[in-house]
């Protein structure tokens, strides 16, 4: 068979291997299918490219931009997806695991292109929080605002998802604006690889967006400096020898490290066999142990269950364990494939044996097994191996050595306390599982686990038909974990974008600080000399273009018709006695939700025009009560401008209620959407 030189992607030029390239075997067949890595690669010209190419490019695109770069990136994945899946096979990954892989990355991209267009600004800069008053008088303000690193992002990434572990780097990153130099584990490079030229070939990305190095990295980590960052999954050994680099030493480059994991599933003491709970905890115990030949670093390394449970849990695990079909990756029938090569399976049977030290061997052979469609021994097939320890307080290699394949062990618990001390005992996990029905038990462990976790999911008969499993990282959630797990995390939704930028403090007047931010801040220049705001489409709106109503009196009856109208009678309103006797106020006042719908009658312009329709409204504070004989007006202010596509955009409008002494009464944020100027056929 053809053996595949593997290339590198190297400021705009495709390097192929010298004399120093890896072999990389099928984990199938054992066959030679390639080979990667180059020790002449031009370090200085591909960080160049990054810099001075692919860095100013995208920062001079808006997050909406990137966004729908992203978005483009994964349609036109998921039209080649298909190539993808036929090279995986030789990883030792089923169709199954394909869709965890290819699937999952492809979708990542999409949430990333979703999330930034809804929950960030069609801008180059970021608001991070609310403004902060620093001023008696609020004319010195504060804001923290979040801008691209200059740099490149360097992602090392291991070999178990070669797809899915580089768009879940990549999206945040490209999001954030910042070019990416990704550097595949050489097991499953050839993957990565094919995946890249893809997404060069659809022209979405900017030249020098990203970069590829297939094979080692060289002395790429010593050329760093404070406007990179290395984003790293693997080894706890290889962390530790790369935090060693002198970039991070000396230039304080930024490191994201996610790393090994000892993760346990708790079968809640109420989840006893004959549970919904409890068959579900096999199901997905099961399903950890060999999806992707248990090689995910969420996988399920410690089955905790209540002592009395144990012996239902090791029978009913070895059952649905022992119907497992393990084979040629790409038969139909195949449930579970190989390791990624015979290297990872001898150290796979190591570690095993050292668990095997501590804890009893209860299912699977890696001597006696059927394999199907292929030969056993030429391929790194493993069985799926369960241990059994009884005494798991006086183990210890239970609790630090990882087997990352197909190996788990269950062990006894006292209490919950005692569970969620083992658990912890992992020294930091990515992710511990609770399989309960009982809310009490949920909330024991998040608070006795949450420190050592970077996930808790829990699961029981209400989710369980919707939940996606204990080992599956979305990108709306954080992945990651402190401790023995690495102390970073990825994705988490926007914030993982933060990772790739600067957060800055920025002080100054409410003018500077609108200018800034492109959102209009109380106290800066109101623009007054315009035509009814809701006259004006969106393009023609400007950032703090304001109309102050007319004043309408609040009469009792007012008070009364509304309460009566809408069944709202509430003593503050209808027993003037009783309200006085409360401490909020000076006797009977006027709903809050009546002193809303008077001044939408006080701003809105009621003629067709730009604004289609109002969807919603946030932070809505009422500030002072508004009695019968006392007046309101508003001041409307356009706060903030976001497209949300060719025909309209979102506007966000400051309303700020004032009495007749011009107290604020009330204030909150109106949203509506404004239809673009367009010319008349």
């Amino acid at each position: 068979m053809t053996v595949q030189n593997v290339e590198s992607y190297i400021a705009g030029q495709w390097i192929g291997c010298d004399s120093s390239a890896r072999d990389i075997h099928s984990a199938v067949t054992g066959e030679l299918i390639g080979r990667a890595g180059n020790t002449a690669l031009d370090i200085g010209a591909m960080l160049d490219f990054a810099r001075s190419k692919g860095g100013p490019a995208l920062r001079g695109m808006t997050f909406h931009d990137r966004a729908r770069m992203l978005k483009a990136l994964a349609a036109h994945l998921g039209q080649h997806k298909q190539a993808l899946y036929d090279i995986s096979f030789a990883t030792g990954a089923t169709q199954k695991d394909h869709l965890i892989d290819i699937d999952g990355g492809i979708g990542t991209l999409m949430v990333y292109a979703s999330k930034g267009r809804r929950e960030m600004p069609d801008d180059t800069i970021y608001l991070d929080g609310e403004v902060e008053r620093l001023s008696r008088h609020g004319t010195f303000l504060g804001q923290h605002i979040c801008t691209s690193l200059t740099g490149v992002a360097v992602h090392i990434n291991a070999f178990n998802f070669p797809v899915w572990g580089m768009l879940e780097k990549l999206a945040p990153t490209l999001l954030a604006g910042v070019p990416a130099i990704i550097k595949p584990a050489t097991a499953t490079c050839y993957v990565t690889e094919h995946c890249v030229r893809i997404m060069l070939a659809s022209g979405l990305l900017p030249e020098g967006a990203i970069q590829l190095i297939s094979g080692g990295l060289g002395d790429l980590l010593d050329h760093l400096g404070g406007q990179d960052i290395v984003s790293f999954t693997g080894s706890a050994a290889t962390a530790k020898t790369l935090r060693g680099a002198s970039c991070f030493q000396g230039n304080a480059t930024r490191f994201i490290a996610e790393q090994d994991s000892l993760n346990a599933s708790i079968l809640g003491p109420d989840a006893v066999a004959g549970t919904p709970e409890f068959d579900l905890f096999i199901k997905e115990a099961t399903h950890e142990m060999t999806a992707k030949a248990g090689q995910k670093c969420t996988a399920v390394r410690r089955i905790m269950a209540p002592a009395s449970q144990v012996e239902a849990v090791i029978d009913a695990l070895s059952r649905r364990l022992g119907s497992v079909i393990i084979g040629d990756p790409a038969a139909k029938e195949t449930q579970m494939g190989a390791l990624v090569s015979q290297a990872q399976r001898r150290d796979v049977l190591e570690k095993a044996a050292l668990i095997g030290q501590e804890a009893d061997h209860v299912f699977g052979n890696p001597d006696d097994f059927v394999v199907l469609g292929t030969d056993r021994d030429k391929g790194a097939f493993v069985p799926p191996m369960l241990f059994h320890c009884a005494s798991p307080d006086t183990a210890n290699l239970l609790h630090s050595v990882e087997a990352f394949g197909p190996v788990s062990t269950v062990m006894p618990y006292r209490d919950l306390e005692h569970a969620v001390h083992m658990a912890n005992r992992g020294g930091g996990s990515l992710v511990a599982s609770v399989i309960t029905n009982d809310p009490d038990v949920a909330r024991t462990v998040a608070l006795g686990a949450g420190p050592f976790h970077g996930r808790l999911y829990f699961n029981n008969q209400t989710s369980m038909k919707e939940s996606t499993g204990h080992g599956s990282p979305l990108p709306h959630m954080v992945h990651g974990g402190p401790g023995r797990a690495g102390g970073g995390e990825e994705m988490g939704g926007i914030r993982g974008v933060m990772h790739y930028m600067q957060r800055t403090a920025i002080q100054g007047s409410p003018d500077i600080l609108t200018a800034i931010g492109r959102k209009w801040v109380p106290g800066a220049t109101e623009i007054t000399d315009h035509a009814h705001p809701f006259t004006r489409t969106f393009d023609a709106l400007e950032i703090g273009e304001t109309l102050y109503t007319a004043e309408r009196e609040i009469t009792l009856d007012d008070i009364e018709t509304f309460a009566h109208f809408t069944g709202d009678t509430f003593y503050a309103h209808m027993d003037d006695a009783a309200a006085k006797r409360n401490p909020f106020f000076p006797g009977r006042v006027a709903h809050g939700y009546l002193l809303l719908s008077f001044a939408a009658g006080l701003f809105v312009q009621p003629d067709e025009g730009p604004v289609l329709a109002n969807t919603g409204l946030d932070n809505l504070r009422f500030l002072k009560p508004i009695q019968a004989g006392d007046s309101i007006r508003v001041r409307l202010t356009v706060m903030q401008k976001s497209p949300r596509n060719q025909d309209y955009g979102e506007v966000r409008w400051k309303v700020t209620l004032l009495n007749r002494d011009s107290d604020l009464a009330a204030e909150y944020e109106l949203l509506t959407m404004n239809a673009y100027h367009r010319d008349e056929p």
